[in-house]
């Protein structure tokens, strides 16, 4: 491999060098090297620390030009590219040239990053986050037999027997960035199917989902039952409580059973529906379920616990509950609750 170095102080003119380092990877590439050897190469061509970090994993590679890992502090890159595969961007790679790049880095920063993405793609499974969605929907429809959704996990890059988590999401940024953020260190897949965003994933940080995002999360297990729960869970989601896990729901999951036409008859949903015209009264009274407490309640709102308490006396004489004892708190929660699910 060092024969092949061509080193580019002595790359001269410009058409010639650039033809050079690019059958320099077309050799790599031939090779099958691994991302270290590969950075090792790219170092000692550009004769500068060489670097490569993949989103997936957030760890970030430095190489010395003597082909060690690179001991100074990292510095302000002189020139970077991202690594794309299969129209995803899935890291970076870069040099830290001190002084301006050479005219040629932009070439050989081009070829590094191709390279790159090869041998993510070989070495995988794939750090890609975006999938067929063909092959998600095989996963977790209930009509695919068991022996099709193994072989639909296995395509995906998922590893047998490990239980696979299903999210649904409603979001407008991309679902590959969410999957990112919500699995930055594990293999992530997701699909737009209809109406709703799909993630898989074996394991999942509730805390990574971004502002904006509504998600329900099926237990790990069988895909297609996990899909199922993270359909019913998204229907539970709201802005005060954007993600929502299954298996928090508890027996309130049984709300989503109930038909629409049986709901909107009930008695407390109508007069749920009655002062829904009114956003104050209704965000007062989602507030005040949430916490059970006025002055907790009035504390989120940023009003006076007086303020908080007139508003629930009005309100209750609307809803016909009285909402200070606790058998008519649970009656405003669920109806509240039962209300939200006949628009999802």
């Amino acid at each position: 491999m060092e024969a092949l170095a061509v080193r580019l102080s002595g790359l001269d003119p410009y058409v010639d060098g650039a033809i050079r380092i690019v059958a320099f990877y077309d050799t790599l590439m031939r090779r099958r090297v691994d991302l270290p050897a590969l950075a090792r190469a790219s170092a000692g061509l550009a004769e500068c620390v060489a670097g490569i970090r993949l989103h997936g994993t957030g760890r970030a590679t430095r190489i010395s030009p003597h082909g060690t890992e690179a001991s100074t502090p990292p510095a302000p890159p002189s020139t970077t590219a991202p690594i794309t595969l299969d129209e995803e961007e899935i890291g970076t790679v870069w040099l830290e040239r001190p002084g301006p790049p050479n005219p040629l880095d932009d070439v050989l920063l081009d070829r590094f990053a191709l390279a790159a993405a090869a041998a993510v793609e070989r070495y995988g499974p794939a750090r890609t986050t975006m999938a067929d969605p063909a092959l998600v929907e095989l996963v977790i429809s209930s009509s695919s037999d068991e022996g099709a959704r193994a072989r639909a996990l296995r395509l995906l890059g998922f590893a047998a027997g490990l239980p696979v988590h299903v999210v649904a999401v409603r979001s407008r940024l991309p679902l590959d960035r969410i999957g990112g953020l919500v699995c930055p260190a594990r293999t992530v897949k997701a699909a737009p199917l209809a109406d709703v965003g799909v993630i898989l994933a074996t394991t999942l940080d509730r805390s990574g989902f971004p502002p904006g995002v509504r998600a329900g999360i099926g237990a790990a297990g069988s895909a297609d039952r996990s899909w199922r729960q993270a359909r019913t869970a998204l229907r539970f989601a709201t802005p005060r409580e954007p993600v929502i896990r299954y298996t928090d729901l508890g027996a309130l999951a049984l709300l989503a059973e109930i038909s629409r036409d049986t709901a909107r008859e009930n008695a407390d949903v109508a007069a749920i529906a009655r002062i829904a015209g009114s956003p104050e009264d209704l965000e007062t009274l989602d507030t005040y379920c949430a916490t059970g407490s006025l002055r907790r309640a009035a504390d989120l709102l940023h009003l006076h616990h007086s303020s908080i308490a007139r508003r629930i006396e009005q309100i209750a004489k609307t809803l016909g509950i009285e909402l200070t004892e606790p058998a008519g708190l649970v009656r405003a929660r669920l109806a509240l609750t039962a209300w939200r699910l006949l628009d999802d």
